[in-house]
């Protein structure tokens, strides 16, 4: 997946061949916010006018603009996953919490 990321918000990056450009959506929150251009240099200030216009229109309407992430996450998982974590993360010195976050953030690297 290629994404571009500005002020914390990060766009998912697609090159749509039948009008032979690229296209980003914004990820992470619930409005849909997308933007095209022609060329990288044309997609990336699309991007930043997107994200800009967003928060302006945010900003002029009184509210909050949605962030990508809270840092709270709350997981329903099959007891049996729970408790194999649990022992996971007691095996490893570390909290459930300190376990998963390091997990998650493997997890959600980046593909090289």
């Amino acid at each position: 997946m290629n994404t571009m990321t500005y002020k914390s918000y990060t766009a998912r990056v697609e090159y749509d061949e039948r009008d032979n450009i690229f296209v980003g959506r914004i990820l992470g929150i619930r409005d849909m916010i997308t933007f095209h251009g022609e060329t990288v240099t044309e997609l990336k200030a699309e991007f930043e006018l997107a994200v800009n216009d967003y928060l302006d229109d945010c900003k002029q309407q009184g509210l909050q603009p949605e962030k990508p992430a809270s840092g709270k996450l709350l997981l329903r998982v099959p007891a049996e996953v729970h408790g194999r974590a649990i022992v996971a993360a007691q095996a490893a010195g570390k909290s459930l919490n300190q376990w998963a976050t390091e997990v998650l953030q493997r997890a959600a690297q980046p593909s090289a």
